[in-house]
């Protein structure tokens, strides 16, 4: 199935001449700072800048680059490089390029631009990108953190909390000609930004979620087109979001929370002449909690009293004689710091695919796909009319909705007629998962012109493609990629619908990886180690939930192991190597711990989840009972744990500390040995109980016994195709290295098999009884109803990775990360007939897009400028091979390597090809 692209941000295009000057063309484009386009506030004072080279030439490789880096427009424009120039450097470096200039302050605004010199000629100067910086220091900021913690009659905070959102105002005077204006805002839990009626960005659910008494994000806008010289008006709205949590007086042994909404704002205002002023939160602002907000609740929804409304509040000359004052409360405690990733978006609107009466005044509308987000809705009505929405994933055999598996979240919004004509309205400050809304209260008859489905997720790009002529895989892939974007809120949550919503490590250990072939979620998941890092106890532990909104410090390893998985694959993937060094310290503590307080007799002894949500014995059970289909959680521990310190070996390497290596090495040889003496069989050459996780762990982590690992590999293959009829059989662990593990193996026809099926236990599955996301559990339309969400992603394992690397042959080399190397090898699988992918790399866009009919096969690719391939074509002699008609030797941007396993290797420059083996 192929999935449109969202729209890349393409900044700083240029042209440039090669040594011939009618071949001009390639191109200079998507020129980052942070791995972001024109960054407002950062607080990297030393940011890496990155930039794509894009031609249509062949074998084109940067050998040199310029920076220029100005405080000014004008400065740059004249090549006044007054905070760095770099010189030419000569180097094929091109991504994470660390400025190394003059050191910026607070507020300052660099410009920059970049020229190349390539193996074709030399670059122009490109266009301008810039960063600023934000506030670095506790003192940059000004005024008070401003709210009103208290509630109100029409309040209730119970269980189930009702607090309707704070309003604020505040009128001032530019009294000269404004050069330059930039708002600085932390507004908890969330919050929307208006100046002179106009919204602030087209952000919503701002800022993303974070841990409030370890660190509050702040979000940076310029805002000079905003303001006018003379009268201004700002006015803000709190909602509540996690800061004010949803379940109050409520397990507060493992619930956190925060306080009453509040916020803290800087406008910082330059003038013409050079003068400034700033203008802050204080006791002089205004606030009204009797606005039309009456509750948002992220659980329970919103309701919105149109007639509470309050016409022109956030504009000058409004009356707020009956407003309180602003209150000045206790800063929320956590660190400040700028946000470095995307705010969430509505990043698509859908239209419903039906609409049909279900009782009197009662309506079910269905859109047609499982999604994450809110409903729009057009009506007419009364003065004070009311229509209620109320949210689900499926529905009952009586075509009401099935709400069981929500547990105790009461999704509904309630919007309040004010009855002026048509009336438009979306929530601010809530989400929900579903694919049907019963609506009640409408006034006239609904019809689906009436509603529109607002998709939600953070704003990042859509990079990657994928096809096949399997049907199945298609509807899969689909089905992926709807779940992964429902569950992207600021950081990686578990399910959009249920009274969860909790980002668990284990979820992402290994489905981070395969979703970054599709979204561009390099900044999501550096984010989100940073939550890890200051969910961290100072004895070392981590949680399984992070940011720990719940309290779950049980200690294992396969959970929080997650935080090592994710910093390797935003080097392997992006070529982050910043957030190992940053992050090292942090992890190796973390396995100074586990080792510490766990490692007994050679092994690691601490388990918690076993091998979670393998398909159970009856389709009724949420979790399998019988001990043949458990995994011993001490092998799941140990072999994991090992895998970890392989990881921790890289790091290290990476980053010059050969006596860690030699630690970690050391630690992992003797569980290796521990673990071969306790759970190895060699009689029945198989791993405990033989279950195809106990058995792939080891032979995927290379813990196994030359001698031994051929019995092992034929008891996984046995277990499949004859015990489990040549199906899946693991949970979250197991299928984190299913694919790959057979694939590497030499079985990708049984991973195929795996993938392609459409009986139980299987991702297809789900999608012949109608999901269309992934389910929590294999059996998700027949399981107890207490856990089987309907959009989760930790089932999909290493599938998405699989498609790409081994279907589509789109993968990273280990010793040239980010696809500066790329290995060019699909799988030639009898059944499928063809693979096509693109993925946009931090170099640029990869494709391939190959077909096979009988003996013949055709493979068109793109390799992105500055990079190069290792390409497997599926033939045995130079002679059987063509490129664009032509015999391949000679051929500019390709050269012969070897032969191996039938397999013809040639290592490819960049450019378009075409080959054709017969």
């Amino acid at each position: 199935m192929k999935i449109t692209k969202h729209i890349f941000l393409f900044v700083a295009t240029i042209l440039f001449a090669s040594f011939n000057k009618q071949e001009a063309g390639i191109q200079l484009q998507n020129l980052r700072c942070e791995m972001l386009v024109n960054p407002e506030g950062i607080d990297v004072v030393k940011p890496r800048l990155s930039w794509e080279i894009i031609s249509p030439q062949r074998n084109v490789q940067q050998i040199a680059y310029q920076i220029l880096v100005a405080s000014s427009p004008e400065k740059l424009a004249n090549n006044e490089a007054d905070l760095w120039n770099s010189g030419k450097v000569n180097t094929d470096e091109s991504i994470h390029v660390k400025y190394a200039g003059m050191t910026l302050k607070s507020k300052r605004r660099a410009f920059w631009k970049v020229k190349i010199w390539t193996n074709k000629g030399e670059s122009a100067w490109s266009g301008n990108a810039f960063w600023s910086i934000g506030l670095l220091n506790y003192v940059d900021w000004k005024g008070r953190w401003i709210g009103l913690d208290r509630s109100f009659e029409w309040d209730n905070e119970t269980q189930f909390s009702r607090l309707s959102a704070r309003y604020f105002r505040k009128e001032f005077q530019a009294k000269k000609t404004i050069k330059q204006a930039t708002v600085y805002i932390v507004g908890l839990g969330m919050y929307e930004l208006y100046l002179n009626g106009q919204k602030v960005g087209d952000q919503v659910l701002a800022p993303v979620p974070t841990d409030y008494t370890k660190g509050v994000k702040y979000n940076t806008f310029d805002v000079t087109k905003l303001l006018q010289t003379g009268n201004n008006a700002i006015g803000t709205v709190l909602g509540n979001g996690r800061f004010y949590t949803m379940r109050q007086d409520y397990k507060p042994y493992k619930i956190k929370t925060f306080g009453y909404p509040k916020m803290l704002l800087n406008l910082d205002v330059e003038y013409i002449d050079g003068t400034k002023e700033t203008i802050s939160t204080d006791e002089s602002w205004k606030v009204t909690a009797d606005g039309p907000i009456r509750t948002n609740n992220e659980y329970d929804g919103e309701e919105y009293n149109a007639t509470k409304e309050m016409p022109n509040w956030n504009k000058v000359g409004f009356s707020d004689s009956n407003w309180l004052k602003a209150q000045l409360v206790q800063e929320a405690g956590g660190m400040f710091e700028a946000q470095m990733t995307e705010n969430m978006k509505v990043m698509e609107t859908i239209k419903p695919v039906s609409i049909k009466n279900l009782k009197a005044n009662t309506y079910i509308l269905d859109m047609g796909q499982n999604m994450a987000g809110w409903l729009r809705l057009k009506v007419k009505g009364k003065k004070g009319d009311k229509v209620t929405l109320r949210f689900a994933e499926t529905l009952q055999n009586t075509g009401e909705l099935f709400v069981r598996n929500l547990r105790d979240a009461k999704v509904t919004d309630v919007y309040t007629l004010k009855g002026e004509g048509q009336e438009i309205w979306e929530p601010s400050f809530v989400y929900h998962g579903f694919r049907y809304v019963e609506i009640t209260g409408f006034p006239t008859v609904p019809t689906i012109e009436d509603f529109d489905g607002r998709v939600v997720y953070d704003d990042m790009a859509t990079i990657g493609e994928f096809e096949t002529t399997d049907k199945t895989i298609n509807q899969i892939y689909k089905n992926a990629y709807w779940g992964i974007r429902s569950n992207y809120k600021g950081m990686p949550v578990d399910c959009p619908q249920r009274n969860e919503r909790q980002p668990w490590l284990g979820d992402r250990t290994t489905g981070a990886y395969g979703e970054s072939f599709i979204f561009d979620n390099v900044r999501l998941y550096s984010k989100w180690l940073n939550d890890i890092e200051q969910a961290q106890k100072p004895d070392g532990s981590i949680p399984d939930v992070a940011p720990a909104f719940w309290r779950y410090y049980g200690d294992n390893v396969t959970w929080p192991g997650t935080y090592i998985t994710i910093a390797d694959m935003l080097y392997h993937q992006f070529g982050d190597k910043e957030t190992i060094k940053k992050h090292y310290p942090s992890m190796k503590k973390w396995i100074d711990y586990m080792q510490e307080k766990y490692l007994v007799n050679g092994l690691i002894t601490k388990d918690k989840y076993g091998d979670w949500c393998v398909p159970p014995e009856s389709l009724e059970l949420i979790h399998a009972k019988d001990p043949a289909l458990q995994t011993d959680g001490i092998l799941l521990a140990s072999a994991t744990y090992v895998r970890l310190l392989e990881l921790m070996q890289k790091f290290a390497h990476l980053l010059n500390k050969p006596e860690d290596v030699k630690v970690y090495s050391k630690v992992a040889e003797d569980i290796k040995k521990a673990f071969n003496q306790k759970f190895l069989n060699t009689q029945k050459g198989e791993y405990s109980n033989g279950t195809v996780t106990a058995n792939l762990l080891p032979l995927v982590y290379e813990m196994i016994p030359a001698n031994e690992k051929t019995k092992v590999w034929n008891n996984i293959v046995n277990k499949i195709l004859v015990d489990n009829k040549g199906h899946i059989s693991t949970g979250v662990i197991g299928t984190q290295w299913l694919m790959r593990g057979l694939s590497q193996n030499g079985r990708a026809d049984i991973a195929y098999k795996i993938a392609s099926n459409r009986d139980y236990p299987s991702w297809g599955y789900m999608a012949e009884n109608g999901a269309t996301t992934i389910w929590e559990l294999w059996n998700g339309d027949k399981a107890n109803p207490e856990m089987n969400s309907g959009n989760h992603v930790m089932l999909l394992g290493d599938l998405i990775i699989w498609y790409y690397e081994n279907i589509a042959g789109i993968k990273s080399a280990k010793d040239a990360v980010a696809f500066k190397k790329i290995i060019m090898k699909p799988e030639m699988i009898d059944g499928l007939n063809a693979g096509k992918a693109s993925y946009h790399s931090m170099y640029g866009t990869i494709k391939s897009d190959w077909k096979k009919d009988g003996n013949k096969f055709q493979w068109n690719i793109s390799i992105p400028a500055n990079t190069k391939s290792l390409v497997y074509l599926p033939a045995n002699s130079l002679d059987k091979v063509r490129e664009g008609g032509k015999k391949i030797v000679g051929l500019e941007g390709i050269k012969f390597v070897k032969t191996e396993d039938n397999q013809l290797i040639v290592e490819v420059s960049s450019g378009n090809y075409s080959f054709s083996v017969n």
